[in-house]
């Protein structure tokens, strides 16, 4: 079974993407599905700065998804190995779909 945690050996040796790339990536990343893009737009949020050339690639991979898998994926529905997709399975995408699914911490409720 494989780890769902990033290589880190990977990531230290990956170019961080420069800002074009980054656009461009953002741009071809918009979905069909609202609850996708939801998902999206927090990983772009949180990572943006970060971003590897590695990483780029890897939500390139899971953006050859259908719109219902790639939500069966951020909803852990179902896991890369259960689509017919080969581009779920790649070790970038893999690497970016641990990325995505990470809980949000609940909002403090108001007192």
């Amino acid at each position: 079974m494989t780890s769902a945690l990033p290589d880190t050996s990977t990531l230290a040796t990956s170019p961080l993407l420069d800002e074009r790339s980054l656009s461009r990536l953002r741009w071809g990343c918009r979905r069909g599905l609202l609850e996708n893009d939801l998902f999206i737009e927090r990983f772009f949020g949180r990572h943006a700065a970060t971003l590897t050339v590695r990483q780029a690639k890897g939500l390139d991979d899971l953006m050859d998804l259908s719109d219902n898998d790639l939500l069966d994926l951020f909803l852990q529905r179902k896991q890369p190995g259960e689509l017919e997709a080969v581009s779920a399975s790649t070790d970038e995408a893999r690497e970016v779909l641990a990325l995505l699914i990470v809980p949000v911490a609940p909002s403090p409720a108001p007192a």
